[in-house]
């Protein structure tokens, strides 16, 4: 039985280090509270607790991060030394158990201390585990060659003349390079047997290793010797062809490398690092994998238009042509490419602002970045940013990597063959990062026109000039682009498509270049008005125009097969055999409501697809003041029917409602498609009309459309989609619409052949919604008398006013 007693000693934690009973050594200190640990030592009885850190990276371990099992030593000699760090001389005397640990200036560590145990009498299984011990470690120091002779012997005479089993383990695996896993297992085994047990595995799998380690040298030095031989035969071989005048050995083909170089007239940097490695392929022998990797960089280098440029065209009146002929509608954003250009051509091009083109899907920002560059004479290049995650697709692999290769700028500069290109950086929102990097940090630099004469490719290892370089990137979205990305460029936004322009696309584009893609001739296959608007509207519904090709081109393919299978000479799309073609209608959209009716009202809403109505349904029940919310509301929505009902309830005696409706009523507001998730505070005052409907008993006015954010005071804040929202309301039929007053300005963006149809209502206050949208004020016929927040003097006769103004 081991005797244990307890008691507390300083302690110091060690990292990579384990220190055994019987073990001379010397460390070094540098951690505050292990010198002031050290210091405490030094002043009572000289010894410290020692004990291992689990992860030596830990600045301040706590009792968690460390091995339960350390070593009682005493100080026998400190040296301070340079850096505040004290090297101190220890010597291991027992083990012992950590139980806790406490103290603040240093750690005091309750201890629980194993005596040492020497056997009386050695029985034969604990001395044939002594004699395994000694035969181990004998093999092990013939194999290993790390030590010197005088030392294995010095260890082997110490360990023999041990007459403890445990003490003679403890002094060889002190001086034996291990693990410091299997140190700390030598030292948590308290039993003498149990230790020479865990001894003898550890030595002999330590044995194995290292015999099979001295395989893998020979072999290496074979195979090095063999090297040496084939290098030997390679010089004497290059100078026989030398010798014979052969020209096709690595010197010629160096000499090809330097004539194609100075053809280039390479910048001062670039022309030294290019001889630099001709030298260095020079020196390495043909065949070997060194070689191919200095040519490969040597090819990119030859590759790279580093003096090549394409002369610009800034004819502004060709690039209205240009513009005009690919692109039908989306006139702001063609007079904006008109002005980019007219800037560029007035700088010179230089430092000219980095457009970013944003909108929906299909819209055709892609297609404006190539009829830029084909308008301003550019080559044109395309760089997909969707899913990229490692910043080496843009900044490229260093050479030192087994199959490394230049980013995709280097790549698209070779592709181009112009050091001057028109580069298109597609669905840049969609960049990511992982544990490869950042890619949006790279780029900074490449839309920098601060930055980016000097970008520096990792493959290249070159300064290349960027800044002749006219960039144009794409989103879907803005706030998924970092902020520091996105103030390096301009942002130009692309609206969703309405009707007529669809139609219009549709006929000027789409179905041309669909019977040109099938082999159809004009006139073959002919489309109705109807059925192109047919088309949109019940088998599309997106902003763009891209699935309104697909569905077209579908057209087109099963017209042919009709050609061809049925002998017909032409097929007519019409609005009556459309379904023949497409089969049912995929999709309709609301009409306005004949009647009036009580608790229902009509807002609208924005999609990424276009705009659409939204009819909100409100019932009051006899009930305990239960509000219910549905329809897939998200959050914001849900906050929006709240402070409804909280306005309301500050307007019950003006609105002739029952002043304790919140207790007495149980309201359910429903808005339906309750599987399309819905959100946004536009629908604020659309949900306050039908709550006051529902409450009160006036019907809502059918023709009438509303949008806007409502406070808890009443009052109405702008919104956003006004155009998509207008456009989905004047197609149900509703013609009066209204708006926040802050809104009125955006009306101009709405097209003026439909402006001019719709009649605006702007409101500051909720009063001024429910002037408009009851069919009869409920109690009060001058509300406007009791209310303190509508706009001084507003009405309904002023809100015409502004209308007719519009």
């Amino acid at each position: 039985m081991i005797k244990q007693k307890k008691t507390t000693l300083p302690m110091i934690p060690l990292r990579g280090l384990v220190v055994l009973p019987y073990m001379i050594l010397h460390f070094d200190v540098g951690r505050q509270k292990s010198i002031k640990a050290l210091e405490e030592a030094l002043a009572t009885n000289q010894l410290i607790f020692l004990v291992t850190q689990i992860n030596e990276n830990v600045k301040e371990p706590d009792m968690s991060q460390l091995y339960k099992t350390g070593t009682i030593a005493k100080v026998s000699q400190i040296l301070r030394m340079p850096g505040n760090v004290i090297r101190v001389l220890v010597e291991g005397i027992s083990r012992a158990q950590l139980c806790s640990v406490t103290g603040t200036d240093y750690s005091v560590a309750e201890i629980i201390e194993y005596m040492p145990k020497t056997l009386d009498k050695i029985d034969i299984n604990t001395e044939a585990l002594i004699r395994n011990v000694r035969d181990v470690c004998e093999k092990y120091f013939e194999v290993e060659n790390k030590v010197s002779p005088e030392s294995i012997a010095a260890v082997i005479s110490t360990a023999a003349a041990a007459d403890d089993p445990g003490r003679m383990c403890d002094i060889i695996t002190g001086n034996i390079d291990l693990p410091i896993a299997d140190k700390q297992m030598i030292l948590e085994s308290i039993e003498p047997e149990e230790r020479l047990e865990n001894l003898v595995f550890i030595l002999s799998r330590e044995l194995e290793l290292l015999k099979l380690s001295s395989r893998i040298d020979e072999k290496v030095k074979k195979n090095m010797d063999k090297n040496q031989h084939d290098y030997y035969l390679r010089e004497q071989l290059q100078v026989i062809q030398e010798e014979l005048g052969d020209k096709d050995g690595i010197g010629a083909e160096v000499r090809e490398y330097r004539e194609k170089f100075a053809a280039l007239e390479l910048p001062e940097e670039a022309a030294k690092k290019v001889e630099k490695e001709l030298d260095r392929l020079l020196k390495t022998p043909p065949g070997t994998g060194e070689g191919t990797v200095i040519r490969n960089y040597l090819d990119w280098i030859a590759d790279l238009p580093w003096n090549i440029s394409t002369e610009d065209n800034m004819d502004i009146k060709n690039a209205e042509k240009i513009l005009e002929r690919d692109h039908y509608g989306l006139e702001k954003v063609k007079q904006r490419i008109i002005e980019y250009l007219a800037v560029r051509k007035l700088s010179g091009g230089i430092k000219a602002p980095i457009i970013c083109l944003v909108g929906p899907p299909g819209v055709g920002k892609t297609s404006i970045a190539r009829s830029v560059a084909e308008a301003m004479n550019k080559k044109y290049v395309r760089i997909s940013l969707g899913g990229v995650r490692d910043e080496a697709e843009i900044r490229g692999h260093r050479r030192t990597y087994l199959g490394s290769m230049p980013g995709r700028i280097i790549y698209a500069l070779k592709q181009a063959g112009s050091n001057n290109p028109l580069m298109l950086f597609d669905e840049i929102d969609k960049l990511s990062s992982d544990i490869h990097g950042d890619p949006s940090s790279a780029m900074l630099e490449v839309l920098d026109g601060e930055q980016n004469s000097t970008f520096r490719d990792n493959y290249i290892e070159l300064p290349f000039d960027l800044s002749k370089v006219t960039f144009i990137t794409t989103a879907n979205r803005l706030d998924t682009i970092p902020g520091p990305l996105l103030d390096r460029m301009e942002v130009i936004e692309l609206p969703s498509y309405i009707e007529d322009e669809k139609y219009n696309i549709a006929k000027r584009h789409l179905i041309p270049k669909q019977l040109k893609m099938y082999g159809l001739k004009a006139g073959t296959v002919k489309f109705t008005d109807d059925a192109v608007h047919d088309i949109i509207n019940y088998y599309t519904r997106e902003a763009g125009v891209r699935n309104l090709e697909r569905e077209i081109g579908s057209i087109c393919r099963k017209a042919a097969a009709k050609i061809v299978s049925e002998g017909k000479k032409s097929v007519k799309i019409t609005s009556k055999n459309l379904e023949s073609f497409l089969g049912s209608h995929r999709f309709g959209y609301d009409l306005m409501k004949k009647e009036p009716a009580v608790g229902i009202s009509t807002g609208l809403a924005w999609t990424q697809v276009g705009g659409d109505t939204l009819d909100i349904e409100v019932n009051v029940m006899e009930g305990s003041g239960n509000v219910e919310l549905t329809g897939h509301l998200g959050d914001v929505m849900k906050e929006s029917a709240k402070a409804a009902i909280s306005y309301i309830r500050t307007k019950t005696d003006e609105y002739g409602i029952d002043a304790d409706f919140y207790k007495n009523c149980d309201i359910h507001i429903h808005v339906p498609e309750g599987a399309t998730p819905k959100d946004g505070p536009s629908a604020g005052i659309t949900i306050a009309t039908a709550l006051v409907s529902a409450l009160s008993g006036q019907p809502v006015r059918s023709d009438v459309a509303m949008t806007g954010e409502i406070t808890l005071r009443g009052r109405v804040l702008p919104i956003g989609g006004l155009r998509e929202k207008s456009l989905a309301a004047y197609r149900s039929g509703i013609r009066t619409i209204i708006i926040p007053q802050d809104n009125l300005k955006d009306t101009e963006e709405i097209p003026e052949n439909i402006r001019k149809d719709i009649t605006f209502i702007p409101a500051f206050s909720m009063q001024q919604v429910l002037n408009t949208a009851l069919c009869k004020l409920p109690v009060y016929s001058d509300i406007t008398k009791k209310s303190d927040d509508t706009v001084p003097n507003a009405s309904v006769h002023q809100n015409v006013e502004i209308t007719n103004r519009i």
